[in-house]
């Protein structure tokens, strides 16, 4: 978490000096709410998801985030996961508001389980991550956005690696 949030800031002091040649907004940062169906209790949660990431031009960009999936209590129980990601996004006009996006990269996933009576079960796994969104822009510098990802495969326990984002970005 704290190598993804400097990550993050790296990429913003990057992004505000070459901002200073252009007026199109090029660096952005975002949070949002995020949903997965856990498939230990079969119930969808909501958690939240902070990212950012630097448009090269109007069509390529890199984008990272991190996305907890909460914690679930489950039968004797809980399960507490969470997926960092660093991806290249393509974005294409929808419209004059809207444009719609892909991201395709690779994602780290950690899922820990406890009964509390002494046994630890972690999961870590590093797979393909992927992504497609729709997004509207409010003003020019902030958006609202809704999302479908993909954090590599299927996990043994705890949230699917299908997630539902809806979410707010600034840009500048």
């Amino acid at each position: 978490m704290k190598k993804l949030l400097l990550a993050l800031i790296a990429t913003t002091a990057v992004a505000g000096a070459a901002q200073a040649q252009t007026n199109a907004p090029r660096a952005y940062v975002g949070v949002g709410a995020a949903t997965a169906n856990n498939q230990t209790s079969d119930s969808y949660k909501t958690s939240g998801k902070i990212y950012g990431g630097y448009n090269v031009d109007q069509n390529w960009g890199v984008e990272a985030g991190y996305t907890d999936f909460g914690k679930e209590n489950v039968g004797a129980g809980n399960v507490k996961g969470s997926g960092t990601y660093v991806a290249g996004k393509y974005n294409f006009p929808l419209g004059e508001r809207f444009s719609g996006y892909g991201k395709l990269g690779v994602a780290y996933n950690e899922r820990k389980y406890d009964n509390g009576a002494g046994t630890h079960v972690n999961n870590y796994d590093t797979g393909l991550y992927g992504g497609v969104g729709v997004e509207y822009k409010l003003n020019e510098n902030l958006a609202v956005n809704a999302e479908y990802e993909r954090y590599g495969k299927d996990k043994a326990f705890g949230a699917k690696p299908d997630v539902y984002t809806v979410g707010l970005k600034y840009g500048f």
